[in-house]
Parts: C-alpha cells; sequence; structure tokens
C-alpha cells in the first residue's frame, strides 16, 4: 500500500478503450499509475498533499500521468498535429486537417487499454485464464475547420480490414470534470508507506548499485527526490486531440466500438470524409499490423530468461517487469535498459528515430534481440512478478499536395496523415509449459488454472488485496 483515505472508496483501475488509447498518445497512464489508483491513492489524496506541498515535481509515481515526461519543444510541436513529413521544409502555414491511424496487436494479459479492468482482475484472482492476442484501431481526426453543421466523417476501410465499409468518427460531446467539496480536502490521511526498489538491465545477475531505492514516506516527509531517477528523456508523439483542433472526431466511440477481428489487415485504400476537413486519401500497400509477441521463459538458477519470436518489421523491442514483495510493503521495477529508467514513457508509439537513438543509447534493444535475463535479485525480491513487453514498429506518411523534392520550396499541405504500429504483451513471470519439470500430464486447463492464479498473485501484490 502507497496511500489510503480513510473511507474513501478508490479510483477505478481500468479505462475505457478510447480514453486509453487518448492517454497513451499524450502520454499514457502507465501500469504503474493504474496500480497506484489501484492501491487505494484517492483524488482528493493527490490534492491534499499538493496543498501540503508534499507533492512536487518530478511526482514520479503518485502523480505519473499528470507530468508525462516529454520535452516542452515537442508538445509545442505537437500543436501542428504532424511531425516528420513537414521538418526541413519552407512551410507557411499548417495543414487544414490531421489524420492518425494507431494500430496495436495485444497478447497475453487482457489489459483493457492501459490497465486491468475490474472483471479481469476479479477472474484472474479466481484463477482464470489470460487473453490470446488480439488487434486494437484508434483513428484521431482533427481539423483547424468548423463543421458545416453537426460534426460527421467516416472513414472508408478497405475489405482486407473485415470491419465493414466504414467507420464513423464521432466528436467527443464536451462535459466538465465534477467539482470536489473544499473539506474533503482537508480530510486526514494516513502516512505513505512503503519502497520502489528499482532495477535495470539483461543478465542472471543485477549490477553494482542495484537495487535503486525509493522511500514514500520519506518523500511525502519532504525529502528531495533523489536526482538522476529519470536519466533521460524520450521525444514523444502527440496526435490531433480536441484541444488542438477546431473541430475532432475519433473511433473508437459511443456510437461505434466495433471489435477489431484478428484476420483484420490494413493493407488497402483508406479515404476518409467529412464536413469539417478535405478528403483524405492513401494507400497502404506495406505498412500492416505487427505479429503478436511470442514469449517464453525459462529458470535459469534463480533468475528467469525470457525468450521471444523475432518479429518481422519491428525496429526494437523493450521489456519491463513489475511486481510487489510477499509483505507488500515493496514495489519492485525492472526495466531491460542497460542503465537506470523508470521507462514508462517507452510503451507508447515511438517513431523509429527515435527508437534508433534510444538502440544507441542502450535504452531499447536492437531489432534483432529475442532474449533478455531478468535479475536473480529481481525475482527473489518479487516473487509474483508481471513482464510487459513492446515492439516498435514503421509508420507510414501521407500529405496532399506530396512535399516538393526540393526542400527550399514553400509548401501547404491541406491534410497529413500518419499511420503507426506496435505490438505489447503482458504476462506473468513464470516458466513455460516446455520448460517445466512436472510428473503427469498437464492438460491445456491446468496451464490456464496456473497462468490465472500466478496473474492473481501478481494483483494481490501490487494493489495489497
Amino acid at each position: 500500500m502507497i496511500y489510503r483515505k480513510r473511507g474513501a472508496s478508490t479510483l477505478p483501475a481500468a479505462q475505457d478503450m478510447r480514453n486509453a488509447h487518448q492517454m497513451d498518445t499524450n502520454g499514457r497512464l502507465g501500469a504503474v499509475n493504474s496500480a497506484l489508483n489501484g492501491a487505494s491513492i484517492t483524488v482528493s489524496a493527490i490534492d491534499t498533499l499538493r496543498s501540503r506541498q508534499i507533492l512536487r515535481p518530478p511526482h514520479f509515481l503518485l502523480e505519473l500521468a499528470m507530468k508525462p515526461v516529454y520535452h516542452s519543444r515537442v508538445a509545442a510541436f505537437g500543436l501542428l498535429c504532424f511531425t516528420t513529413p513537414l521538418l526541413g521544409f519552407a512551410q507557411t502555414k499548417a495543414p487544414i486537417a490531421s489524420y492518425w491511424m494507431s494500430a496495436e496487436t495485444s497478447s497475453g494479459m487482457p489489459m483493457g487499454g492501459g490497465a486491468p479492468s475490474m472483471t479481469d482482475m476479479a477472474s484472474m484472482m479466481m484463477g482464470g485464464g489470460m487473453s490470446s492476442s488480439s488487434k486494437r484501431l484508434l483513428l484521431q481526426l482533427g481539423s483547424q475547420q468548423s463543421a458545416s453543421g453537426e460534426p460527421a466523417a467516416d472513414h472508408l476501410v478497405p475489405p482486407a480490414m473485415n470491419m465493414g465499409s466504414s467507420l464513423p468518427l464521432r466528436t467527443p460531446q464536451k462535459t466538465q470534470a465534477p467539482r470536489r467539496d473544499e473539506d474533503e480536502r482537508r480530510e486526514d490521511y494516513e502516512k505513505p508507506k512503503g519502497r520502489l526498489l528499482l532495477f535495470w538491465g539483461c543478465g542472471a545477475q543485477a549490477g553494482a548499485g542495484q537495487p535503486y531505492v525509493i522511500d514514500f514516506a520519506k518523500m511525502a516527509s519532504g525529502q528531495q527526490w533523489p536526482a538522476g531517477l529519470f536519466t533521460r528523456r524520450v521525444s514523444g508523439q502527440i496526435g490531433p486531440s480536441v484541444g488542438r483542433s477546431r473541430t475532432y472526431g475519433d473511433w473508437p466511440n459511443e456510437k461505434d466500438s466495433t471489435r477489431v477481428p484478428n484476420n483484420s489487415s490494413l493493407r488497402g485504400e483508406h479515404q476518409v470524409k467529412g464536413n469539417y476537413s478535405p478528403d483524405i486519401r492513401f494507400n497502404l500497400d506495406t505498412l500492416d499490423y505487427l505479429a503478436p509477441l511470442e514469449i517464453s521463459m525459462s529458470k535459469q538458477g534463480t533468475a528467469m530468461n525470457v525468450r521471444w519470436k523475432s518479429i518481422s518489421n519491428a525496429t526494437g523491442y523493450f521489456a519491463n517487469v513489475m511486481g510487489g514483495s510477499d509483505n507488500g510493503n515493496d514495489m519492485v521495477w525492472w526495466v531491460s535498459a542497460n542503465s537506470k529508467e523508470f521507462g514508462e514513457a517507452l510503451f507508447g508509439y515511438i517513431a523509429p528515430p527515435e527508437v534508433a537513438r534510444l538502440i544507441k543509447d542502450k535504452v531499447v534493444l536492437p531489432s534483432s534481440t529475442t532474449e533478455c535475463t531478468v535479475p536473480k535479485e529481481v525475482m527473489a525480491a518479487a516473487p509474483n512478478a508481471m513482464l510487459r513487453m513492446i515492439a516498435y514498429g514503421e509508420e507510414a506518411h501521407f500529405a496532399h499536395p506530396p512535399r516538393p523534392k526540393d526542400p527550399k520550396a514553400s509548401w501547404n499541405p491541406e491534410w497529413v496523415a500518419k499511420v503507426r504500429v506496435k505490438s505489447t504483451a503482458a504476462q506473468p513471470i513464470m516458466e513455460s509449459d516446455s520448460n517445466r519439470s512436472t510428473s503427469g500430464n498437464r492438460s491445456s486447463g491446468d496451464s490456464s488454472m496456473d497462468a490465472g492464479s500466478a496473474v492473481g498473485n501478481v494483483i494481490k501484490g501490487l494493489f495489497g488485496f
């Protein structure tokens, strides 16, 4: 446990798919923030900590989602809602419309768009199994024009998507955040307790200086946050949104949240038509959903060796282990980077040039990598832990009119479009069936129960159930 308000209900750990994807685009709420929400951190508690000057930057675990670790210049540039296609050209004005397609392949534990739903957690704590791979899609249209009437737009999809003829892009209804009574902010809260143990690097044994320990009670008592916790910043991507557009629409939405079928493909002719943007048309002939991450694990002494099948067109990989100690006092965090990193920003979509830079800095694993060992010290500190992993993919960029070959030539595109892909996985740290020494026969049902029980143990340890 980290924070608990006496007699108060907790924030829900799950977000719906559209909100989760939106958070991913603008600096995603990571699993840590979701875990802490599940561990009874209330909005009022955060307000109280802030008012008492207990909660101060970099906020880290307690307010990770509210202060994304992106360069301010990246956020400012994101106001244009496009990136690579415009760099280096004598552009005089922003395009009328910007359109982003974000396609994710997800496998393992059902994450519900960033965090397990309460139903998922209840099922897994009762020994329920995990989901197989699935596909997700987020469509975002931002325009600097007002709609001619009620905002309406549709994405006309190719037959290979197997999702009908079109997907409706709906403009979200504006809602006001609920006001909280001032008296609620003054209620008494328990003093935070517990520690974060941070490990990093692949190998059977943790390197020197590990774990890096953060004591939450000391932080809440006024001690400064340790220097160097975030050793580098990640250039994030900021796509179209309500706040950066005169008119905006997205999918999935309240009108249509059709499940993306597993046999869906992005390839083919795409067209976006609406009453607040110019017609957008582009063809995807090579870029498609990445393959699912297929992961297997085996013990290496008391360490855990993690292996995965190489994914075609992946640009790099990153892995993270999160878990809790048996006594519930420590949260354990490990990343595959060669340096001290928290790494939550690395689970978003990252452009290939940025991935290449992070590989050079030994933060992201090269695309040729197919294994990484979680140190024995991590396994000992968190007997029940969860592995998360991401494979980064390529991007496709389109614009009309196309950018000129001469970089000094004036270029005023009417619209720009970006398509990006990634593959993610989440599953408990445990040996794969083929690597276990067992007596007798094991059925697939037994395997499902083992996996479900392991996930349940992780959730109980993390969330204090």
